[in-house]
């Protein structure tokens, strides 16, 4: 039985905005608020994933705040979530 390779943050940073927005990885860098799909109804629930799968809880200045792929990287960075 082979053992699945532990995602690193950013493997599960990317597979939280594909699965929510059903769109390719290669989307992910220049992806803005209000893009593919991201609207308020689905921006609530990235940030719920995010906090769940990263077992943090962010500060609601941080979630208003969170706009694009990039950006949300920089949020996650103050609560220790480090992309590599």
């Amino acid at each position: 039985m082979q053992r699945r390779k532990a995602m690193n943050h950013l493997e599960k940073y990317n597979e939280i905005f594909t699965k929510a927005l059903g769109i390719p990885a290669e989307n992910l860098k220049t992806l803005k608020y209000q893009d593919e799909g991201w609207d308020s109804i689905t921006h609530m629930e990235l940030m719920a994933e995010m906090e769940d799968i990263f077992g943090i809880e962010m500060e609601a200045d941080d979630i208003i705040a969170f706009s694009s792929y990039e950006i949300g990287k920089e949020i996650l960075g103050k609560y220790g979530i480090i992309f590599e």
